[in-house]
């Protein structure tokens, strides 16, 4: 269960990212336009996810390994938009690091206080 709250966690924050951007740029916001925007990132997380399965035996729940799915994430993400031709300018990669490094590593960083601490 802890797994498909992870993938979902990580999905909709991608998924958010996209919303936001599309917005912010006069786009639309509909699910397919949403989806047109976030494919790229949500294969990267996908290749994240199965570099820390493969290499550590485990999905990335902690927050070290929110590193690789970050890196997976904006890495593939960006040699993809350049291949279709979708932009990588440098401060779109700077504002797609940060943002997705604030949620896919928060999430994580949160799940691994003490519940005292939460409270």
């Amino acid at each position: 269960m802890r797994i498909l709250v992870g993938l979902a966690l990580d999905a909709g924050l991608i998924c958010l990212f996209a919303a936001i951007g599309r917005h912010n740029h006069g786009e639309t916001s509909s699910l397919l336009g949403v989806a047109s925007t976030a494919w790229p990132f949500l294969a990267g997380m996908t290749a994240g996810w199965l570099a820390c399965l493969l290499a550590a035996g485990r999905a990335p729940l902690r927050t070290a390994d929110g590193m690789t799915v970050l890196v997976g994430t904006v890495a593939v993400a960006m040699v993809l938009r350049a291949m279709t031709n979708a932009g990588t300018a440098l401060s779109f990669i700077a504002v797609a690091t940060a943002f997705l490094g604030a949620g896919l590593l928060g999430w994580r960083a949160l799940a691994t206080l003490p519940m005292s601490r939460r409270a």
